[in-house]
């Protein structure tokens, strides 16, 4: 019964997830708890090569903002009798916060690719499942393929849900990726083993930029938030 959550691009070309939830945090406990949150309604299930498969992929974004507090005297229409005047130094002050967003970390747990003879043995939906997940993962190796090529090439991020949400962690000049590859040592998984590092090793070939595109600066815009000191 979860909802279906929509992947859309907003006037200013931004991408933009539809009904997703974002909250305020104040402690790492705060980051941890949505975490488990997240991890418990996370779809999973078995297939021949994994009992307890991840059948989704989990996307994660800390914004970390800064807020800067602004002292602004309230206008207050006094009388001219010298008692108003005097009771002028009791008028509240309002505090005003500017906030900015200065960064953005996006967390993303893949959902493992598989082989169709690991869900062959599965109902129709897990094969779909599957071939979804093997979709998703190709568009992200398309993007990243072409990223390494730099010149200004069209990088696909239309290609998948997966690649539009994730499209704004590959470019602009202070972009960064780390990708972690699990991998599994026993010989029957060797064929897997040495596609995975080889997807992974595409990512060493990334540079911030290459490709040539922006992020568009408009969501640094200052924000006024009003708060009034008792």
């Amino acid at each position: 019964n979860k909802k279906r959550l929509r992947v859309l691009e907003d006037q200013k070309g931004l991408v933009q997830v539809c009904d997703r939830k974002e909250q305020q945090v104040k402690s790492v406990q705060d980051v941890l708890n949505i975490i488990q949150h997240g991890m418990s309604i996370r779809t999973s299930g078995t297939t021949a090569a994994n009992s307890n498969s991840s059948r989704s992929h989990a996307i994660l974004q800390i914004i970390l903002k800064t807020s800067t507090p602004i002292s602004v005297q309230s206008n207050v229409t006094s009388s001219v009798s010298s008692s108003s005047r005097n009771n002028n130094h009791n008028n509240p002050a309002v505090i005003r916060r500017s906030v900015k967003e200065v960064g953005k970390m996006s967390l993303i747990d893949l959902a493992g690719s598989e082989r169709g003879k690991d869900t062959a043995s599965g109902d129709r939906l897990q094969r779909m499942e599957g071939s979804e997940i093997n979709k998703s993962l190709l568009a992200l190796k398309e993007c990243i393929r072409a990223l390494g090529r730099g010149d200004g090439c069209h990088v696909p991020f239309r290609g998948s849900t997966l690649t539009k949400v994730l499209r704004d962690s590959f470019i602009g000049d202070k972009s960064k990726v780390c990708m972690i590859a699990m991998v599994s040592p026993t010989h029957s998984d060797v064929e897997n083993t040495m596609n995975t590092l080889r997807y992974a090793d595409r990512v060493k070939e990334l540079r911030a930029g290459d490709n040539g595109e922006t992020v568009s600066n408009e969501d640094d815009e200052i924000k006024m938030d009003g708060i009034k000191k008792g």
